[in-house]
């Protein structure tokens, strides 16, 4: 890791947990700009960063270290025989596209999404100000993957593209083609993309063993945990 820490970062207040209920949260946050480009975000996401919006931010939870950056390499991914089989059936029903620029059927996908799958979550009810705030940003190019049924829109990636990495923003899918494991397929999609783009990292976010719906990340091998400012393989 050769980026340092910028001089100007803020703390948030300690709010409850979204992924914890007995924890309380606290971030850091980026504010010096000169740190919201593609290639110093990347720097960032080796520190363990993340981007909501235009905001970058980082655990920094007093009491807990539950929340850890995992990141698969893209360019040695090999995929699992059931993750084989999902693709095969996969590929047998719909067709992957990549996309550069959102489309208007995104938010509806968005807003069934979050109201049959996500009714007990910080972001239920979804509006369309929540979500753009959240999946967009004015400063990095932002890649959508997608996956279509016929004519019908079932899944979308939105996936931060960066010089030697993607990192993977959140996923939304119609609850309706659950049977496919859309999450997983779409996670193969972004290191498809990073495979064929020279990526060598695809970052999935924070893995929080503790949580069951964040426990998936470390299914997508050979892939490295950041523990304690080093990056580990898992």
């Amino acid at each position: 890791m050769t980026e340092h820490f910028p001089a100007k970062i803020g703390l948030s207040q300690q709010f409850p947990c979204s992924y914890l209920p007995d924890k309380q949260e606290q971030l850091l946050v980026i504010l010096d700009h000169s740190y919201f480009t593609a290639k110093r975000f990347e720097a960032l996401l080796e520190l363990g960063f993340r981007r909501s919006g235009d905001q970058i931010y980082r655990p920094h939870c007093p009491a807990c270290q539950a929340c850890q950056s995992v990141r698969v390499l893209a360019q040695h991914f090999k995929p699992s025989a059931s993750q084989q089989r999902k693709l095969k059936k996969a590929r047998q029903t719909f067709q992957f596209v990549v996309s550069h620029k959102e489309r208007p059927e995104y938010y509806t996908l968005y807003e069934k999404y979050i109201c049959l799958r996500h009714q007990d979550g910080t972001m239920y009810p979804p509006n369309r100000v929540q979500y753009e705030s959240f999946l967009f940003c004015h400063w990095l190019p932002v890649t959508f993957l997608e996956i279509w049924h016929e004519q019908k829109l079932v899944a979308v990636a939105v996936t931060d593209t960066m010089p030697n990495a993607l990192s993977a923003i959140y996923t939304f899918f119609d609850p309706d083609y659950e049977s496919y494991s859309l999450g997983t397929l779409m996670i193969m999609a972004q290191l498809d993309f990073a495979k064929q783009h020279k990526k060598d990292y695809v970052y999935l976010g924070y893995q929080i063993d503790a949580c069951k719906k964040m426990r998936y990340k470390t299914q997508f091998l050979p892939a490295e945990r950041l523990v304690n400012e080093q990056w580990l393989n898992i």
